[in-house]
């Protein structure tokens, strides 16, 4: 396969590789799939859990809860006794302000159907599920596929946009950033976690230097630790409760090409990187997200938002 795409027979390698690759060829890189009942105690389940998003599994329906939007859906309802809180279960907390159907995928199909519905879902892990058993076998990223990707990188013709930077290839978001500040209050940056639908907040002091992040991974951390019941707390001293495996902030400048930009995102694990200017101040965000779409969808003809709206010539 490495040979015929090396004779540039197909001009979009990296999509190519995408297309006849298949998902059940990449468990061994994936964690285990977290699976929670319904029945599980929604505060129990926060403080137990040390990710940010676990699969509900209900019994009648298979929804998807994202544990932080149920967590800040918690604080949010101050007029709910603590025997309510504690007998609410997840499914009777999810049902009150929403219904999102479990996006999945079946273990034989291709690793760019896997890209497509991450991207055009605006979700990060997409369950590999059983068709026969109707079985979680495992949880695709947006991260592990990167790496995946990049292991067959060194041996395949590079596409000419892999030398262009970002300035130029347009890749990312530099309008109207989500940032905090170190003194911001943790019920503060909550909001606009919901309300920008962000996973991550960059920390900018007072000169506009980017001086640490905060992801929604650090504010299940604090439930963790059974911390949640104070969030007047600035983020400075939230950060004091964060895990030995922060990611940190990784950065990045407009400049640089896109093939050093995905070696740095793969090599430091982390989900996205700040870019900033000469001065350390932030300028934009590029995510795993931005990074796939323009080496796997955008050169077979998806737009940013999934739909197909190019022809190519492959």
């Amino acid at each position: 396969f490495i040979q015929h795409l090396s004779s540039k027979k197909c001009r979009a390698h990296f999509m190519c590789l995408m297309y006849f690759s298949t998902v059940s060829e990449l468990p061994r890189l994936f964690p285990s799939v977290e699976l929670w009942d319904s029945a599980v105690v929604a505060k129990e389940a926060v403080s137990r859990n040390g990710i940010a998003r676990s699969q509900g599994w209900a019994s009648l329906r298979r929804d998807p809860f994202d544990i932080f939007d149920l967590w800040w859906l918690y604080h949010a309802k101050p007029k709910l006794s603590q025997h309510e809180i504690h007998m609410l279960t997840y499914y009777a907390l999810y049902l009150q302000e929403t219904f999102k159907p479990l996006v999945n995928i079946s273990p034989d199909a291709s690793l760019f159907d896997a890209v497509h519905s991450l991207i055009k879902n605006k979700i990060h892990r997409l369950p590999v599920i059983d068709p026969i058993s109707g079985n979680a076998l495992y949880i695709l990223t947006h991260k592990r596929i990167l790496k995946f990707l990049q292991l067959f990188m060194s041996d395949m013709p590079k596409p000419a946009f892999m030398k262009q930077n970002l300035e130029a290839l347009g890749i990312g978001t530099y309008h109207n950033i989500a940032f905090i500040h170190p003194d911001t209050p943790i019920i503060k940056a909550l909001n606009v976690f919901v309300e920008r639908r962000v996973s991550a907040l960059p920390v900018v002091d007072e000169s506009g230097k980017v001086v640490d992040i905060y992801s929604k991974f650090d504010v299940i951390n604090l439930a963790a630790e059974k911390t949640y019941n104070n969030l007047d707390i600035t983020v400075t001293q939230a950060l004091q409760h964060r895990s030995q495996y922060f990611e940190g902030v990784v950065k990045c400048s407009k400049l640089e090409i896109l093939e050093t930009i995905v070696d740095r995102i793969v090599r430091a694990e982390v989900h996205r990187l700040v870019v900033v200017n000469e001065a350390d101040s932030i300028v934009g965000i590029i995510s795993l997200s931005d990074i796939l779409q323009a080496l796997i969808l955008t050169p077979a003809g998806y737009s940013p938002w999934g739909h197909k709206e190019l022809d190519t010539n492959e």
